[in-house]
């Protein structure tokens, strides 16, 4: 079970294993959290530029800010399956960056509840995902304790 680390920072299985489950989740929810995020700034984008925000320029401002922040967690999830040892990083910061959003839509009105709990839920079953034992070996990340000697 163990990976030996190539140059370009994947992580090569010795006996030929795949990608185990819960890397392939972690990414699946990375890259639909970033997906989502592209999608929300390209809406608010073109609503934006369409005239009907109060505040056209704020719009489009928010629209180009959330289509770029998307693509903090969709190459994040792309690593991930990858098995590239830097995007487990960059996904648990995604993840950290959803939880207090999450916590907002849940204190907004009724029609933001659902999406906040959606929200929270994917958040934290990515990162218990990411933090868990197999994907960090997957993706070639030594736990403390692994020091070879």
């Amino acid at each position: 079970m163990s990976s030996e680390q190539k140059p370009d920072g994947s992580a090569q299985p010795e006996n030929g294993e795949s990608r185990p489950r819960r890397l392939m989740w972690a990414a699946v929810l990375t890259g639909l959290e970033g997906l989502a995020l592209m999608v929300g700034g390209v809406w608010i984008l073109v609503y934006g530029l369409m005239g009907e925000a109060d505040d056209q320029r704020q719009a489009v401002t928010g629209g180009i800010t959330l289509a770029v922040l998307a693509l903090l967690p969709l190459l994040a999830a792309r690593g991930l399956l990858g098995r590239r040892g830097w995007s487990r990083g960059p996904a648990v910061i995604t993840q950290i960056m959803a939880l207090p959003v999450a916590y907002n839509l849940l204190q907004a009105d009724s029609a933001s509840i659902p999406a906040g709990i959606v929200l929270g839920v994917v958040a934290v079953t990515a990162l218990v995902l990411l933090m868990n034992p197999a994907t960090t070996r997957a993706l070639g990340i030594r736990g403390p304790g692994s020091a070879e000697k």
